[in-house]
């Protein structure tokens, strides 16, 4: 077990770099372009994406997109360790306040169960595996969301954040389909 989180460990500092560096290429833009196409052959009014933190790949402009379409943007609240994700209603120019690990969430919370989950990540690998931050949010999330009802799980990333593969462990949950600025992966 100590192996595998020291692996994990050294997966994440080594991917937090890669990150960094696409990050100052500006290709969100194009990483956003695929996004708005890969949800529009989706089915599911609710979408979960996030705000996003440090480089992170930022999914803003497909959310503001969304919601000026009609479709229900949610976003993650965290309400206590190892606990699923709640998420709620966010729309362009909702008032924020900062939540934990300072990830900002909607001030007034009105939970949505999303049918479709964009998520953040620090790595991934061509098997739809993501390597998160550690604190298994995701994982918990998709697994409950998956057993009440059909959720589609994207992850957004940038390209050099690929991996040959991530370390995983039984808790982790692959995704259905992964978005870079170079185009729609899907598992």
């Amino acid at each position: 077990m100590q192996e595998l989180k020291d692996a994990k460990a050294a997966a994440r500092q080594a991917a937090f770099a890669a990150r960094k560096v696409a990050h100052e290429q500006g290709l969100d833009r194009a990483a956003n372009g695929h996004l708005r196409l890969c949800l529009a052959d989706l089915p599911g009014q609710v979408v979960a994406a996030y705000l996003p933190i440090r480089t992170e790949i930022s999914p803003l402009e497909v959310m503001a997109g969304l919601a000026a379409a009609g479709r229900d943007v949610c976003v993650p609240v965290i309400e206590g360790p190892a606990m699923p994700l709640k998420f709620s209603r966010w729309t362009p120019g909702a008032a924020l306040v900062a939540g934990p690990f300072r990830v900002m969430v909607p001030e007034v919370a009105d939970w949505l169960q999303p049918d479709i989950v964009i998520t953040p990540m620090l790595a991934f690998d061509r098997r739809g595996y993501r390597l998160g931050y550690g604190g298994g949010y995701y994982d918990r999330s998709l697994a409950a969301l998956k057993a009440a009802k059909p959720v589609s799980a994207i992850g957004f990333a940038y390209c050099a954040q690929e991996v040959p593969e991530v370390p995983v462990e039984a808790t982790d949950h692959p995704l259905d389909m992964l978005v870079t600025e170079t185009g729609v992966m899907r598992f």
